[in-house]
């Protein structure tokens, strides 16, 4: 992008981010009953963001949906321990076919910001719209064309995402972004986003 201070790059020997900058590390989550993904990125002082690291935790190992609730949290946990995220970004809820299944998100989405709040770190949500809108350029983009991006802002096409994680990692490519956005204008996060 001409002219921006936001630039992407992929942490490798052809790209190296100095250590002795500052960097904020994002956990961005995509929130599911099934399966929740995680992506976590670094970004450094002057916007360029970097994969650390991705996945899908799968919750179908707990024989009850209490206890994948319980299973999600334990694996966000150990989570937060291994990468010592500083922010998170989290996708919000949205309107479901089925009311079962749009409530069943809601609690997982619950027990995701809990697990977090609990140790302090700050959490903003956005709408899938608003992080399609922020990849893509378009608020109804399809999945295939946001994970495209994912991979190009992060300079890793060859990498094989599943779509949880894919998803997650726009999550915080948007919080990135949004970030970077609110602090040249001197505002909120959360003022943008009702914008």
């Amino acid at each position: 992008m001409r002219g921006s201070r936001f630039r992407f790059c992929f942490v490798d020997s052809r790209f190296p981010i100095p250590d002795s900058r500052p960097m904020t590390r994002i956990l961005g989550i995509d929130p599911g009953s099934q399966r929740t993904g995680v992506g976590i990125i670094d970004v450094a002082v002057d916007g360029r963001c970097a994969f650390v690291h991705a996945e899908a935790l799968k919750l179908l190992d707990a024989e009850d949906f209490c206890r994948r609730l319980g299973l999600l949290c334990e694996r966000l946990d150990a989570l937060l321990d291994a990468w010592q995220p500083q922010q998170v970004a989290i996708e919000s809820v949205f309107m479901d076919k089925s009311a079962t299944s749009a409530l069943k998100l809601g609690h997982a989405r619950g027990a995701a910001i809990a697990t977090v709040v609990r140790r302090g770190l700050p959490v903003s949500e956005y709408a899938p719209r608003v992080v399609k809108q922020s990849l893509v350029g378009r608020g109804a983009a399809e999945k295939p064309q946001v994970q495209h991006m994912v991979r190009l802002l992060l300079n890793m096409p060859e990498a094989k995402l599943q779509a949880d994680a894919a998803d997650a990692l726009a999550i915080a490519l948007t919080h990135a972004h949004m970030s970077a956005t609110a602090q040249r204008a001197g505002v909120a996060v959360a003022a943008l986003r009702r914008r």
